[in-house]
């Protein structure tokens, strides 16, 4: 393997939206010399002027960096930032590791470690939970999918952007975890949905319901978030609605393809796309409350 990653060493960054800016910026504050790109030039200004260079594009950003970090929205995505024109694999460095810290298919994910692994190039995959704050914070969970030791290797970055590290199995196994993740916000947030509609149906103040719920066993950090955004309505996006969907999407796509028996995400599944054919795609994913409150006849 390449020489030890540490601060200085050169780090790229592809994918600057809410939660890769954070991300890009806290590996600057790290000591990283950090290149980056994004589709949106503007961002990558933002960047700049805190210290980063400009990659110009993927393969650019590759030239310059050990290491390059993805943070984009879906599988084609990655697939286009790491092998289409102008892609990453045109600029890479021999030994040098891609983390990709997207939401994608496991089943992709194995493929482009493979494609990668044949051009001397090392890959990992590493979804994060922990929200735009977390990313803020630098406090993400980072769920790894890779070798053991080019997880140990690649420890100075992630301690750069998170605090949870979980090294979960070969390449793919973190990407299933984060399907995991997501199936698991997602049962939660229907059910503290359904239990706001329930208390607004019998003349209870929702809000008292949900102090009441985190002092017991229903606690929990949707609970304390997710559910206080939907109760205050501020449903600005930290994470979008239609991003929720295509997470729960893969996961019900996981299951269909081990044939695991899931029908909270498959019923997740329908409760998004109804979320977001009524044109509340935009909205954060705390917005599923609307749905059921619209559907239990309660008018704000």
């Amino acid at each position: 393997m390449a020489a030890t990653i540490s601060q200085g060493t050169p780090v790229g960054f592809i994918g600057l939206g809410v939660m890769g800016a954070a991300m890009a910026r806290n590996l600057l504050k790290a000591g990283f010399k950090v290149t980056v790109h994004n589709r949106s030039h503007g961002k990558v200004e933002t960047l700049v002027r805190d210290g980063a260079a400009d990659g110009g594009s993927p393969a650019g950003v590759a030239r310059a960096s050990d290491v390059v970090l993805l943070c984009v929205p879906d599988t084609p995505d990655v697939e286009r930032v790491l092998f289409g024109e102008d892609g990453v694999v045109h600029g890479v460095k021999p030994d040098a590791v891609v983390i990709d810290c997207s939401t994608i298919a496991a089943t992709a994910t194995v493929e482009f470690a493979r494609r990668l692994k044949e051009r001397g190039v090392h890959m990992l995959d590493s979804p994060v939970s922990g929200g735009p704050k977390g990313a803020q914070d630098g406090t993400l969970s980072c769920m790894i999918g890779g070798e053991a030791a080019l997880v140990e290797r690649c420890m100075p970055v992630f301690q750069a952007i998170g605090k949870t590290f979980t090294h979960v199995g070969g390449n793919g196994a973190g990407q299933a975890c984060k399907s995991c993740n997501q199936l698991v916000i997602v049962g939660t947030m229907m059910a503290i949905a359904e239990a706001f509609a329930l208390a607004r149906k019998m003349n209870i103040d929702p809000y008292k319901v949900r102090e009441a719920l985190l002092g017991g066993s229903a606690q929990s950090f949707v609970l304390q978030n997710h559910g206080k955004r939907l109760l205050d309505g501020t449903l600005q996006p930290g994470f979008r609605a239609n991003l929720m969907l295509k997470d729960i999407k893969l996961a019900l796509e996981a299951g269909r393809d081990t044939g695991a028996f899931m029908p909270v995400t498959a019923l997740g599944v329908q409760f998004f796309a109804a979320l977001c054919n009524s044109e509340r795609a935009g909205l954060d994913n705390a917005a599923l409350g609307l749905l059921f409150e619209e559907l239990s006849g309660i008018k704000r």
